[in-house]
């Protein structure tokens, strides 16, 4: 073998290594798409009718398009507001849950615009929450779809409940201050999706007993939500599924 040839394999199998480091720090190649999309991707699989491939060009493609979003942070008089606007779409729902479901619809679009995800479409900004958001996210698409059934009378208390406890969680996530956000400054929406990766076993719980300035009083209202007897006095469709 030559001298030639074997420098240039050399550089070959350096620039093939160079370009496995740079999309390793990049989260490329699917395994990576995978393990940071987590149940987001297996939507998605399910979606192209478990055509892997295709799911992977569709989530980094989102990727590509809303990986670099910053983090606006939310001032202490939006954070209060935000937090009076949830505690009363809570307390409604056991009299309204139609209304309630409906405004929290609304409600977490507005907040999600606030905190810098896209407003200028439903499904643009889900689709810059699934980067960031990937395990929450889910939660606003059943709000969503359920106050759309709701107003056209096709969706029960129970589904009408089960979707304001899933919105909940992703509302949890956008309302959560970054280390950064007292200062007045941004971060990567990825470090809150690193950070809700790291407290997806235990939020719930610690929540549920919480008194913070984003989720005051949530522990009971929640309680309030999962009352059967409230499930049955506002039963909207008629004994319907």
């Amino acid at each position: 073998m030559s001298t030639g040839l074997i420098i240039t394999l050399i550089v070959a199998a350096v620039v093939v290594l160079a370009i496995a480091a740079f999309l390793a720090r990049r989260g490329g190649g699917p395994h990576s798409v995978k393990r940071r999309f987590g149940p987001e991707y297996e939507r998605t699989v399910a979606q192209h009718n478990g055509d892997t491939k295709a799911a992977e060009r569709e989530l980094s493609e989102r990727l590509r398009r809303h990986g670099e979003l910053r983090a606006k942070p939310l001032s202490p008089r939006e954070r209060e507001e935000y937090a009076a606007q949830w505690a009363t779409v809570q307390e409604r729902f056991v009299d309204a849950p139609v209304e309630a479901v409906v405004s929290a619809d609304r409600l977490l679009s507005r907040l999600a615009e606030a905190r810098g995800f896209p407003g200028d479409g439903y499904d643009e900004q889900v689709s810059a929450l699934s980067v960031h958001h990937p395990r929450r996210v889910q939660g606003y698409r059943e709000v969503h779809a359920v106050a759309v059934l709701a107003r056209e009378g096709q969706a029960d208390t129970e589904r009408l409940r089960e979707a304001l406890v899933h919105a909940r969680a992703l509302y949890e996530d956008l309302m959560e201050q970054s280390a950064h956000d007292s200062h007045g400054g941004g971060r990567p929406h990825e470090r809150d999706y690193e950070h809700s990766r790291e407290h997806d076993r235990d939020r719930e719980h610690d929540r549920a007993h919480a008194d913070g300035s984003g989720s005051r009083g949530h522990g009971r209202l929640s309680e309030r939500l999962h009352l059967p007897g409230a499930v049955r006095r506002h039963d909207t469709s008629g004994g319907r599924a």
